[in-house]
């Protein structure tokens, strides 16, 4: 069944619905954020209210071809081969054949056997910077397309967050207690800005550095003082692993940090209510409808 932009049911006040979607896209929303904002689950309703709005920059894909194109005709005409081309691009000799056709054969040359290894050292180093420039190119598009999150977008995120990340309850170990544990100086921040968001009252934070006994332990402790913002003094007593001759440990450079552990103080209210949240969502998606939704 298609929605009708007339003058009843859900879109009957259509200019309204278009000036508003038109708004978000000028604000740089993408269409699936605009129709998620406005709850218009008919694509052809979509089209309709952003008729003639280009999109965001953001969201057109750069075309990748055009970039490997021009890097193929440049080494061509600087004497690279098709074999060579393709190792430093990592596209097919088809490809490339199409796109250097009109350029010059370049010379047969002879090369020592340490030319010809730095010829491929110079493709291998291309590939690679390509392979980087992709990558981060996906990044960020990828951060581009969340756009600033709303209260509900973050409690959600919160909540996920917390259950894959912090202490739980078990039926043999009856603990409710709000602890969240993490290397990673983002995820704190996230955390702490859902605790915000849940109106945590701060003075129940409390702060403990959990690392390496061979690390640098003060520098740690001061960068994670910093991080939540509060002074060093403040941190709990750190904990200290003891170092295991036999392992193999990678996190041993300078920004090794450890982990910050995060307690709620009086936090076991909380919990039950973190654990009802999720089970909420849990029951939202396995829901026996969910493959009709749209």
């Amino acid at each position: 069944m298609t929605h009708s932009a007339g003058k009843s049911g859900k879109y009957e006040d259509f200019e309204g619905l278009r000036e508003r979607a038109v708004a978000l896209q000028r604000e740089g929303l993408s269409r699936r954020q605009i129709r998620d904002r406005l709850h218009v689950d008919n694509n052809d309703i979509l089209n309709r209210l952003l008729e003639g709005e280009p999109p965001p920059e953001w969201t057109k894909r750069p075309n990748a071809k055009d970039d490997l194109r021009e890097k193929a005709r440049e080494l061509r005409l600087q004497g690279w081969t098709y074999d060579q081309i393709q190792v430093a691009l990592g596209c097919s000799k088809s490809s490339i054949s199409l796109w250097v056709r009109d350029l010059p054969r370049p010379e047969r040359q002879k090369r020592t056997r340490e030319e010809a290894s730095a010829i491929a050292k110079r493709g291998w180093e291309a590939k690679l910077q390509l392979r980087d420039e992709e990558r981060q190119r996906t990044k960020r598009t990828a951060a581009a397309e969340v756009g600033q999150p709303t209260d509900r977008e973050l409690f959600l995120v919160g909540v996920g967050l917390y259950w894959a990340e912090g202490a739980k309850s078990k039926p043999y170990s009856r603990r409710e207690r709000v602890t969240f544990v993490n290397s990673d100086p983002d995820m704190i921040a996230v955390f702490l800005a859902w605790l915000k968001l849940l109106r945590v009252d701060p003075s129940t934070l409390r702060f403990a550095l959990q690392i390496h006994e061979t690390a640098n332990v003060a520098a740690a402790e001061k960068f994670w003082a910093e991080h939540v913002g509060i002074e060093t003094a403040e941190l709990l007593k750190t904990t200290l692993k003891k170092h295991n001759p036999s392992t193999n440990r990678k996190n041993t450079d300078e920004n090794y940090y450890g982990c910050l552990r995060v307690d709620v103080r009086d936090g076991a209210e909380l919990y039950r209510r973190i654990e009802g949240w999720w089970y909420g969502i849990v029951g939202a998606v396995t829901a026996a409808d969910l493959p009709n939704r749209t």
